[in-house]
């Protein structure tokens, strides 16, 4: 799903990434608006701010309403000022409240969503990131019946390493990518060594089964290298039938055919939560970037989702917004420094010089797992690419 990825550290100008910012009127936003269906609480939020991550900076959750957090299509969104400050609310005047009857549900399915969940529905319910301990001690398909090379619905599979009884569920997953932070240099990622000069690391990714992989992690530099985590992806359903080593599980459903070597995970009955507040990190992890991207080589855009660097142990969270840039190339000046100017015949250090940083876009985090995070990019001018930086949100 994701793969051939790469990403890097992550660059500075904190200091300008506006994490107390005060949210700002666009200045062709609008008195009122009517929410339709299809809206998304971020294309609202943007028709108003500048900074649409600041919406609970300005949103008045109107206390006589039922779930006053949620909005819904017909609803009509209202600038007014409360002390001299900009606030949103759901209605008119907020010191006129009218309660009258409503045909109309008020169950979060009714509701406008922060984002666009299609989009991203792949990877709630069908996609998950491993640590390595789990990856690695996970219970696998070890055979079909028959001797198979692939089963559907209808057929079982033996599995080795399960401990399960008789009648309970599990779920077949199958391997996509390791993400995997390497010391640049590494001597297996050869993608890497154009960063060898640079005060920043690299981050590859290789497939699961990767022999080189073994070989690699032997390498005397391997324990400078951080797996970030396994991402696994879903295939089916199961029930086991018997228990023992190997067990027998039937399957039940599956997205597509079940083969030897795949894991197997317990059931994950909540496996997210899908109500999503924007707003701004309190700070950005360092070594943080664009790691892959979904269904793509390398380069991504609007409403695309992309694999980030960093998770729930850096602070990562469900609802962050990032900025996306491109950090300006370093090249050698050769206006001011043809490529035989003796000044430069021992070293081209003086001719060299570094181009700005250039913004690409907003991120919003809509999945954390502990060393990587998935985010939906929500706007952008230029393509995103993996080895972009991830910085605090700024306006554009």
């Amino acid at each position: 799903m994701l793969k051939r990825m790469l990403a890097v550290v992550a660059g500075a100008l904190f200091a300008a990434s506006g994490f107390s910012a005060e949210p700002q009127l666009r200045d062709d936003h609008p008195q009122t608006y009517t929410v339709v269906r299809g809206d998304t609480l971020w294309d609202i939020s943007a028709r108003f701010l500048k900074s649409p991550w600041l919406w609970p900076e300005i949103w008045q959750a109107n206390s006589q309403i039922e779930n006053p957090h949620l909005i819904y299509p017909g609803d009509v969104i209202s600038l007014v000022y409360i002390d001299g400050q900009p606030r949103l609310i759901r209605g008119g005047r907020p010191d006129v409240v009218k309660l009258e009857p409503r045909a109309r549900s008020s169950g979060p399915r009714d509701a406008i969503t922060t984002i666009p969940l299609n989009e991203i529905r792949p990877f709630l319910d069908k996609t998950r990131v491993l640590n390595s301990s789990d990856a690695r001690d996970l219970p696998y398909v070890v055979s079909a019946e028959e001797s198979r090379l692939y089963s559907a619905p209808g057929h079982v599979v033996y599995v080795r390493g399960l401990n399960a009884r008789p009648g309970d569920q599990v779920d077949i997953v199958r391997p996509t990518v390791v993400f995997r932070e390497v010391p640049a240099g590494f001597i297996w990622g050869r993608s890497e060594r154009k960063y060898e000069k640079k005060p920043f690391q690299g981050v590859r990714q290789v497939t699961f089964s990767s022999l080189w992989q073994e070989a690699a992690d032997k390498w005397p530099s391997s324990k400078h290298v951080d797996v970030l985590g396994h991402e696994v992806m879903f295939i089916a359903r199961g029930r086991v039938v018997r228990d023992g080593d190997p067990s027998t599980v039937a399957l039940l459903s599956s997205e597509l055919e079940v083969a030897k070597g795949d894991l197997i995970v317990p059931v994950d009955s909540n496996p997210y939560d899908a109500s999503y507040m924007p707003r701004a990190p309190d700070t950005v992890p360092d070594n943080m970037r664009v790691l892959a991207v979904a269904d793509a080589e390398r380069y991504s855009g609007p409403m695309r989702v992309v694999a980030l660097s960093r998770g729930a142990r850096d602070g990562v969270s469900n609802g962050q917004v990032y900025s996306i840039f491109q950090q300006g190339e370093h090249l050698r000046d050769n206006v001011k420094y043809a490529k035989e100017d003796l000044r430069t015949t021992f070293s081209d250090r003086k001719a060299m010089t570094t181009m700005p940083d250039e913004f690409l876009g907003h991120v919003m985090i809509f999945r954390a797992f502990e060393k990587v995070s998935y985010g939906l990019i929500l706007d952008g001018i230029r393509p995103v690419q993996v080895n972009d930086v991830i910085r605090a949100p700024q306006s554009h």
